[in-house]
C-alpha cells in the first residue's frame, strides 16, 4: 500500500463493510472468548452536522476538526447470554494537532470500553498504524489498527481496569463489499469522494491473495 498521510485518510481507506473475527483474552480468568462482528465505516466531512455537534459537546472549536467517521456494528461473542446483543454505532471526530496531522485528539460519541462521550489521543506510527489511547474514569484503553492488505485490517487492543482486571483482544477484519459507495447515513461519505486518490481507491478494490496471520 501507499503511505497513509494522516488519520482522516486512514478512515477514508477504511470506508465500507468489514467482518471482524475477534479473540478476547480475559487475563484475570485465564480464558479466551471468540466472536464475530459485522462493521460499517462511513466517513463524515468536517462540516457534517454530527461532526459539529460532537465538537461542541467536547467544547472543541468545530473549525479545528479534519472530519470524522460513523461506525456501526452488530455481532456476537461466545459468552453472550440469550438477551445479550452487540449492535450499536458511534461517531468519531479527528482533531489534528496544529503542528502535525499525524497526531491529535480523537473525539468519540461512545467509548470503546465505556458507553459515554470521551476524548482520547491518536497518533500514526512509523508503520502507518493508527494508535488510539483513551483514559476513562475506571479504566484505560490502548488500540492499534493497521492494514495488512488494502482489504484486510488487523486490530489489537488492551483494556486495563483500575481494579486490576485486564483484557487483550486481537481481531482480523476483512472487507466484505466490492465498492466504497455505502454511506451509513445521509451526508456520510466514503473515500470515493473525500480526497483519496483514484490510484489508492483502485488499490483498495484490486484482487489480491490473502494470507492468514493466525497460521490457518
Amino acid at each position: 500500500m501507499d503511505p497513509i498521510i494522516d488519520a482522516m485518510e486512514f478512515f477514508q481507506l477504511s470506508a465500507g463493510n468489514w467482518r471482524s473475527q475477534r479473540t478476547t483474552h480475559h487475563l484475570a480468568f485465564r480464558q479466551a472468548e471468540k466472536g464475530e462482528l459485522d462493521i460499517n465505516v462511513a466517513t463524515l466531512e468536517a462540516d457534517h452536522p454530527q461532526v459539529i455537534e460532537l465538537c461542541e459537546l467536547h467544547k472543541i472549536n468545530p473549525s479545528l476538526a479534519a472530519g470524522g467517521a460513523l461506525v456501526s456494528w452488530q455481532g456476537t461473542m461466545a459468552w453472550d447470554q440469550s438477551d445479550d446483543g452487540h449492535k450499536d454505532s458511534t461517531v468519531m471526530v479527528v482533531v489534528p494537532d496544529a503542528d502535525s496531522p499525524r497526531k491529535g485528539k480523537l473525539l468519540r460519541e461512545k467509548g470503546y470500553a465505556e458507553t459515554m462521550p470521551v476524548a482520547g489521543l491518536y497518533k500514526m506510527d512509523a508503520q502507518d498504524g493508527l494508535v488510539l489511547i483513551t483514559e476513562y474514569e475506571t479504566m484505560s484503553a490502548h488500540e492499534r489498527f493497521s492494514f495488512i492488505t488494502p482489504s484486510r485490517r488487523m486490530r489489537t487492543s488492551i483494556v486495563k481496569r483500575f481494579g486490576g482486571f485486564s483484557s487483550a483482544s486481537f481481531c482480523i477484519e476483512t472487507r466484505i463489499d466490492s465498492n466504497l459507495d455505502n454511506g451509513a447515513s445521509a451526508g456520510a461519505n466514503t473515500g470515493a469522494n473525500i480526497g483519496v486518490t483514484s490510484q489508492k481507491q483502485q488499490n483498495v478494490l484490486a484482487p489480491e491473495e490473502y494470507y492468514s496471520i493466525l497460521g490457518w
